[in-house]
């Protein structure tokens, strides 16, 4: 973060993926080794780079960190993140490196059929690097990882750190990261598959999902949002649990709907809401985030947020 803005404003942290997403779809059935007649698109993507995104529209200051690479495909996001009030000046610049990128391609019917994705870069955002930046993350309000970076480096914030740290696993493979700093996270968003990586439970009914539950705050993490899908989310804390439904819309995009729950955690946190409400504020986002094609919904406000959630008689403290 810009050394001017430091002691202005309360800030959050994001640490993570920033992506180049680069998609094709074949007008007709894929046609394996041969030129299919289609549309290309290039979008902003990346864990991290969508909460950051979220955030910054919830109306949160953001600090977000990632690596980039010496190319055209760096600029485009480190601009983006400006044009929305997102410091990215803290991020790593890596020298001949290429900004993270991920390429897929469709069928006629949308779905995914073939994808490569390049990460390598992430690799730089070692514990070394992240201790010249140890002032601005201990002075965060909140500080949210997703496990793109490696996992000494995951380890290290959650040792050295004694910002409130929220975590998104990301994927079942990335989720085995975070194996031994459980009990150090404030707040876990895992999914239904990763909730059983980490808590070694097989989830097949709701008694094993309480005790699937049980073992993850049993480690010490203080809260656990696990998203079910369209049944909805199961948060839980050391004071209870509850079950939501998720909130009736009709669906239109169906990528960033964890990212946008994530943010609206944070703003929750922040504005001091309990486990219920938080649960609804995320449920609120990814609804929102759900109606729009695109993987950010830009309508996204706090207005919208309450007005979704039902938060009636809830007024925004100043963050």
């Amino acid at each position: 973060m810009k050394q001017e803005q430091q002691g202005e404003k309360p800030y959050v942290v994001v640490i993570g993926g920033a992506n180049i997403d680069i998609g094709g779809q074949a007008f007709e059935p894929l046609v394996l080794k041969d030129s299919n007649p289609g549309t290309i698109s290039m979008k902003l993507g990346g864990v991290g780079r969508n909460i950051a995104h979220n955030m910054s529209l919830l109306g949160l200051h953001v600090c977000f960190i990632t690596a980039f690479g010496e190319d055209v495909y760096a600029a485009k996001i480190a601009s983006s993140c400006n044009e929305l009030g997102i410091d990215s000046s803290p991020s790593m610049h890596v020298q001949h490196g290429f900004t993270s990128t991920y390429l897929f391609i469709e069928g006629k019917d949308g779905d995914m059929e073939a994808a490569i994705a390049d990460m390598a870069l992430y690799e730089q955002i070692t514990p070394e690097f992240l201790q010249t930046r140890e002032y601005l993350l201990q002075e965060a309000q909140v500080i949210v990882v997703d496990t793109n970076i490696p996992e000494n480096s995951i380890a290290w914030i959650a040792k050295h750190c004694r910002t409130p740290i929220f975590v998104d696993p990301v994927s079942t493979t990335k989720a085995m990261k975070l194996q031994a700093v459980l009990g150090l996270i404030h707040t876990l968003k895992p999914n239904l598959l990763e909730a059983e990586i980490l808590s070694g439970v097989k989830i097949t009914d709701r008694v094993t999902l309480y005790q699937a539950v049980d073992v993850l705050l049993a480690t010490g993490l203080q809260r656990v949002f696990i998203s079910m899908g369209k049944q909805g989310v199961m948060a839980a804390d050391h004071r209870g649990c509850k079950m939501l439904p998720c909130i009736k819309t009709t669906p239109v995009g169906m990528t960033g709907c964890g990212d946008a729950f994530m943010a609206a955690l944070v703003w929750a946190y922040l504005n001091e809401l309990e486990l219920e409400e938080s649960a609804k504020a995320g449920l609120a986002a990814a609804s929102l985030c759900i109606e729009y094609p695109e993987t950010v919904n830009p309508n996204l406000n706090q207005k919208h947020l309450k007005e979704r959630a039902n938060f009636t008689e809830y007024s925004v403290s100043t963050i």
